[in-house]
């Protein structure tokens, strides 16, 4: 029998998490639903234990910290992770999790389809696409709805997952970890509903959207420095080129240096321009040995529905 692990983060969900945990449990009946209460100063926990929950606490706050949380807590084959809001589909859960067992996956993205209008609000709609886009080019992300908080994963992933983020920049580091170690995952649309009555968003579109353009680049620092301390390169010696030409060439006519100051700004411009490339080329054989850490930490875990025997030890089951 697979472990199944339904793991609920939550902050202030009185209103919706008993509903989140009865689908959960009615649709997924063999797993065990955790729920990890991010000081919530309402009945959150008390409700959630009288639905049939496992209820922890994370007390640093951030949805980031509760994530990090539950992957090193919890021990399982197969980790359903999804927002106690009551937003998501239940229902979707099986299909969800068969298909990540059937393939062989390694993570399974529930894209959100929206069933009223007010459930996806404008702001959150354009930054998503904005943003997912953004990861797209720069990571090779196979993934449309980057921010989705319905996610099914394997156990291989769930403990080779290097999690930094503090709150709503889970969902970017889980994206570009699957690209950047060449995970096999797939994307299924399911149902995105209205928050229940009493319910309320945590998110805020700007400040959180900026904190996840923040995350972007820093996991382009870490994950990509050749790209990123590169393009810094190119910019600097781009614009050494641009000021220093003329200088060149008034002094090779009258053999003057005319603006002094600029000859330096280009010199030191120059040198900058080549320390970071240089950087770049150091930190790219550092990120390569990481991503090889992170590998073997991966395949110490057996693929989903298989056990350590492997293949042949399921089919002697």
């Amino acid at each position: 029998m697979m472990r199944v692990a339904v793991l609920v983060p939550c902050l202030n969900e009185e209103a919706a998490i008993g509903k989140v945990v009865a689908d959960f449990r009615a649709a997924l009946p063999d797993a065990t639903v955790y729920v990890y209460d991010n000081n919530s100063t309402d009945r959150t926990s008390e409700v959630a234990a009288a639905a049939g929950a496992t209820v922890r606490r994370e007390r640093r706050p951030g949805k980031g910290n509760v994530v990090r949380r539950m992957f090193k807590d919890v021990d399982a084959d197969v980790y359903v992770m999804v927002d106690g809001d009551d937003t998501y589909e239940a229902a979707a859960a099986p299909a969800l999790v068969q298909r990540l067992v059937d393939e062989q996956l390694d993570m399974v993205v529930g894209k959100r389809v929206e069933t009223h209008q007010a459930a996806y609000r404008m702001g959150h709609r354009f930054g998503n696409a904005f943003l997912t886009g953004l990861v797209r080019r720069l990571f090779g992300s196979q993934i449309d709805d980057m921010l989705s908080g319905y996610r099914v994963f394997s156990r291989r992933f769930v403990k080779s997952f290097p999690s930094s983020a503090r709150e709503f920049e889970s969902e970017t580091e889980l994206t570009v970890h699957a690209g950047q170690m060449h995970l096999a995952i797939a994307e299924v649309d399911t149902r995105y509903k209205e928050r229940p009555p009493g319910s309320t968003s945590k998110l805020r579109t700007f400040r959180d959207g900026w904190r996840i353009l923040v995350t972007i680049v820093n996991l382009m620092r870490n994950e990509r420095p050749l790209l990123f301390f590169g393009g810094i390169a190119f910019v600097l010696g781009a614009l050494a080129l641009a000021l220093g030409i003329p200088l060149v060439v008034e002094y090779e006519r009258t053999g003057l240096v005319p603006r002094f100051p600029t000859a330096i700004l280009c010199t030191g411009l120059g040198v900058v321009a080549g320390v970071s490339a240089a950087t770049g080329l150091v930190l790219d054989l550092v990120a390569h040995v990481r991503r090889e850490v992170k590998l073997l930490a991966y395949l110490r875990q057996p693929a989903p529905g298989v056990g350590p025997m492997g293949q042949a030890g399921r089919d002697a089951d």
